[in-house]
């Protein structure tokens, strides 16, 4: 009997704890709300505003009117108009657009003669999404209505050709498409979890006010802690790249170094994402909570999963915000590209932006006072 007394008093005690902390009450009714709406609202694998590119060679009424069929279907953007095959190229080989539609100079032509041809290059790197995308403008060329000559009358066509091509995962192989993020997402479990509780401990400990009046100033000190989890977060890479390697066959197509240096902003912006959660938080069970708060849609609105480009206005948006999102996309420039250090710059001057605004807001949240 004594033994359900005591433990009745221990939970009676914890849940008047809990029942207290308004900030943990708000995590746990928030989070549910936020990862409905995402996979309920947000987040589909079907594609819809796809970015893609058309170059023109033919620049005739009919390939024109191809142009607008498949921007009536709603699934596509505005379509990006390039010079010359390089310049598309460039495009898809960045990511900036996951289709590169060549009309043929002879398009309008050969549909006279014989069915019309025009190539399609596909970005691979993500397969699911190549293949729907895919899929589509196939449906799209079958039902074109072109006019064909013939010597009594003239009627319509059987549609037209569209050849397609995967570029940067020819075999729309999936586990490439996440074998190349896989150390994106175990640096960001590391890095977050590992500094989250650095503050708030030292405020638990009763040593937070002892630490400020040190003559190392607080900027000194949130760095100091950053460092020894560097190193550490470099021999993730390292076992991630290795293990992807050796264990699946999928290695950096691209640059090393280009991988090894922009690595480095986006562990010290995924370290100050916990150095920021520590900061704010009161007590560690608020940091821990928090801390999986943000990596859920840290991974969810990234690109690691569901590709970035797809996703609705707003969301698309709210997911840079992540330190993942742009190191997501330096990792697949370097591992299914092949991209050098000055593909992945972009990427790398955001993560050092987003380093630099959370050191500001640590700064601020710093007091040489408890309370």
């Amino acid at each position: 009997m004594s033994f359900l007394s005591n433990v009745r008093a221990v939970a009676y005690k914890e849940a008047t704890i809990v029942r207290h902390d308004k900030a943990l009450l708000g995590m746990v009714i928030a989070q549910p709300i936020m990862m409905l709406l995402l996979f309920g609202l947000a987040l589909s694998n079907e594609p819809a505003n796809v970015p893609w590119a058309v170059l023109d060679r033919d620049e005739s009424p009919l390939s024109r009117r191809f142009v607008q069929d498949v921007q009536a279907t709603g699934y596509f953007l505005p379509w990006q108009r390039v010079a010359s095959y390089d310049e598309g190229y460039a495009k898809l080989a960045t990511g900036e657009v996951l289709a590169f539609v060549v009309v043929p100079d002879d398009f309008a032509r050969d549909a006279y003669r014989a069915r019309p041809e025009l190539q399609v290059l596909l970005d691979g790197a993500d397969p699911l999404s190549a293949a729907r995308i895919g899929a589509y403008l196939a449906q799209i060329g079958q039902r074109f209505e072109t006019v064909r000559a013939a010597p009594i009358r003239a009627g319509p066509g059987e549609g037209l050709v569209v050849r397609q091509e995967f570029r940067f995962n020819r075999a729309l192989d999936d586990s490439r498409f996440f074998l190349a993020a896989i150390a994106g997402m175990l640096l960001t479990n590391l890095c977050m979890s590992a500094t989250s509780l650095g503050l708030v401990g030292e405020r638990e400990n009763g040593t937070y006010e002892q630490m400020l009046a040190s003559p190392t100033r607080p900027l000194e000190i949130v760095i100091g802690k950053l460092v020894p989890y560097v190193g550490l977060a470099y021999i993730v890479l390292v076992i991630a790249t290795l293990g992807a390697g050796f264990g699946f066959g999928v290695w950096p197509s691209g640059s090393v170094l280009a991988l090894l240096v922009v690595t480095l902003p986006f562990v010290l912006a995924s370290l100050s994402v916990g150095v920021f959660v520590s900061a704010v938080a009161h007590t560690s069970a608020q940091a821990v909570f928090i801390t999986v708060f943000a990596i859920m849609p840290s991974m969810v609105l990234s690109g690691v999963m569901f590709p970035y480009q797809l996703m609705p206005d707003g969301v698309r948006q709210i997911g840079g915000l992540f330190p993942l999102r742009w190191y997501q996309i330096a990792l697949r420039r370097i591992t299914l590209r092949g991209a050098g250090i000055e593909e992945v710059v972009a990427p790398a001057l955001m993560l050092s932006v987003i380093f630099l605004v959370l050191l500001v807001l640590i700064r601020l949240r710093m007091k040489p006072r408890l309370g």
